[in-house]
């Protein structure tokens, strides 16, 4: 199993080329088709406004589309020279309907950390929408910093969850290529882990070629997503990878306060699936 569709979310923010860089790197560790999909949040108006100015408003929001779709594929096609497997697609359609459906066609995508100063043409809430609802794995690039390598330590939180079963079978292409996988059960249950957490499922990964090292986090008052970071840090993770909480109801989201920590304060690549 290897990942051989990636599709990456591309637009003008301040954070596209990093998050350009990091697809390619996984384009070429993988030998995979990398897509670029340009899509913004569609313009929302209330009916009045609509049937009063209507025409000219969607005409005006077209050309609009229209010129920034044209820089974010010039800005792609810098970044992908010399890859052969690639390919283009831009769309007027709502960011997060467009991508979450075009994901369906792809192993992995990969967008950006939430932030609001990116200026990137869609939702604060895009990057945890698109996670909840495109039905694939999600890598989602920092903020802050440039990742030119990543994927060799990981750290992986486990709580035999179907989130958490379904983030680390996801996964299992990255972690074959680890120098270092370590799997993090925190307060764990004995009812669903065992007599020894984490064992269970190192084993799996060991079967499908991962080696994976088993480790135990008990407290009273731990905070999950606080002490992965804090984990990550420790052993040095440059990846983590963790199933995603949460559920979309109409226009209000709601995270997992762990998936909410991780994906506020992420301090290197994460893999969400959820």
């Amino acid at each position: 199993m290897s990942y051989k569709t990636i599709l990456v979310h591309v637009d003008n923010g301040k954070r596209c080329q990093a998050r350009l860089d990091v697809a390619i790197q996984m384009t070429r560790r993988c030998d995979a088709h990398l897509v670029g999909l340009n899509a913004l949040t569609a313009m929302r108006l209330p009916a009045y406004a609509a049937a009063e100015a209507g025409a000219v408003l969607i005409e005006a929001q077209q050309r609009a589309f229209t010129e920034q779709s044209q820089r974010a594929k010039a800005a792609f096609d810098r970044a992908t020279a010399g890859l052969s497997k690639i390919e283009w697609r831009a769309t007027s359609a709502d960011a997060v309907d467009a991508v979450s459906l075009h994901a369906r066609y792809a192993d992995l995508v990969v967008l950006s950390q939430p932030h609001a100063g990116d200026d990137g043409g869609v939702e604060e809430d895009f990057a945890e929408r698109v996670v909840l609802a495109c039905g694939r794995p999600v890598l989602m690039v920092p903020y802050a910093d440039s990742y030119k390598s990543f994927g060799q330590r990981v750290l992986l939180a486990w709580n035999a969850t179907r989130e958490s079963t379904r983030a680390l079978t996801d996964a299992i292409p990255m972690l074959r290529d680890a120098k270092e996988v370590k799997v993090i059960a925190i307060n764990p249950d004995d009812a669903d882990h065992g007599a020894v957490p984490a064992a269970d499922i190192s084993l799996f990964l060991a079967r499908h070629g991962v080696r994976a090292e088993a480790v135990t986090d008990y407290g009273d008052d731990i905070d999950v997503g606080n002490e992965l970071l804090s984990r990550a840090a420790d052993y040095n993770s440059d990846l983590i990878v963790m199933g995603a909480y949460g559920h979309s109801r109409m226009r209000e989201l709601i995270m997992g306060g762990a998936t909410r920590t991780i994906i506020t304060s992420m301090t290197v690549p994460v893999l969400l699936s959820h």
